[in-house]
């Protein structure tokens, strides 16, 4: 079967009222693609998931799955499965009913149910916890539970609503990487809502970040955080953020803090920049800007720097063998391709 996953926003807008939730949203998603629809609470990537699942409608544009517009359809005829953040499992059933109800939902002979429960459980390693019931479950099984129901449906579109939100960490970064391999093995596309960066950076093949309703920006999750288009996709990628510093921009250089630090840009004259410079893109020199450290958060293997910089806070990150002490006077630079530059008005790229 051709085309079977491809999903198309076509100019999507969804008011509630006088406030506009999405406004004119446009991507598409390709088959078998891991797409994250990343964004701060309140962005629109949770209404982006409800109108491609046919749980909303949008006030306006079209949602197109494998071609075919399917913006009036019903939910339940778009052969889409998702995945919620609460796991939305039923208490009175046993894990195996709980996987089997979308089968028994959509009249599957019963002699087929049984050996399709036990495959979808085998997939996400539940298989000894059928017999029980939700209530008897840890978190993590429940979410595989979810799982299991989603992938026994064989959609063509997994929808994951910020699934892993409820566990803990060290059982969050487990059941992030079998996620991503399981996607892998189903080739299905899923579609990944979070505002957990680093999760949308670890699993997405490419990912559109919200803000306020509207995409900022599409890309593979390596060229969102080489090249933010904004002030605030480079204040919203990087755990710690890029620092983001009013500066003037001179032919070429950048002068912060009384000092030059070249740019590898190309444009001519003078103008009121913000340099973006990433915590790891900070090195020592000896002709650097000159910084007095604040204070340090060692983290073991690295540590990260809040350094004062003529009254301007700089946050970087260096390893745990040049770490220097609190108190201390460092000089920072950047090599030019780290350098970012942005319009103070615009707040686009330059």
């Amino acid at each position: 079967m051709s085309g079977r996953g491809q999903v198309s926003f076509r100019n999507i807008e969804r008011t509630y009222g006088s406030f506009a939730a999405l406004k004119g949203v446009n991507f598409d998603i390709r088959e078998g693609e891991f797409f994250a629809l990343l964004g701060p609470s309140g962005s629109g990537k949770s209404t982006t998931l409800r109108i491609l699942a046919g749980l909303d409608a949008p006030t306006s544009g079209q949602v197109l799955i494998d071609g075919a517009d399917v913006t009036a359809v019903d939910a339940r005829d778009r052969d889409i499965a998702m995945v919620f953040q609460s796991y939305a499992l039923y208490p009175h059933m046993t894990v195996a009913q709980n996987i089997a109800f979308p089968l028994e939902m959509s009249r599957l002979p019963k002699a087929e149910i049984g050996p399709a429960v036990q495959d979808a459980a085998r997939k996400v390693k539940i298989e000894h916890l059928l017999d029980r019931k939700p209530g008897q479950l840890s978190g993590g099984q429940q979410q595989r539970v979810a799982l299991a129901r989603a992938i026994v449906r064989k959609a063509k579109l997994f929808l994951l609503d910020e699934p892993l939100s409820n566990l803990d960490a060290k059982l969050r970064l487990e059941t992030r990487a079998e996620l991503k391999k399981l996607q892998r093995a189903l080739g299905v596309t899923a579609v990944y809502v979070t505002h957990d960066q680093e999760e949308a950076m670890t699993l997405a093949d490419r990912m559109a970040v919200f803000m306020g309703g509207e995409i900022q920006q599409i890309g593979t999750p390596a060229e969102v955080f080489a090249r933010p288009n904004s002030i605030d996709i480079a204040g919203f990628i990087g755990n710690p953020p890029m620092n983001l510093i009013p500066a003037r921009y001179v032919d070429g250089d950048v002068i912060v803090g009384g000092h030059r630090l070249k740019t590898g840009s190309t444009l001519t004259g003078e103008r009121d920049v913000v340099v973006g410079l990433r915590p790891g893109a900070l090195r020592v020199a000896a002709d650097g800007v000159p910084a007095r450290v604040d204070l340090i958060e060692d983290l073991g293997d690295t540590a990260i720097l809040d350094l004062d910089c003529a009254g301007t806070l700089l946050r970087m990150r260096v390893s745990d063998i040049e770490i220097p002490n609190e108190g201390d006077t460092i000089k920072v630079t950047a090599r030019p391709q780290d350098v970012h530059l942005f319009d103070p008005a615009t707040k686009a790229r330059l």
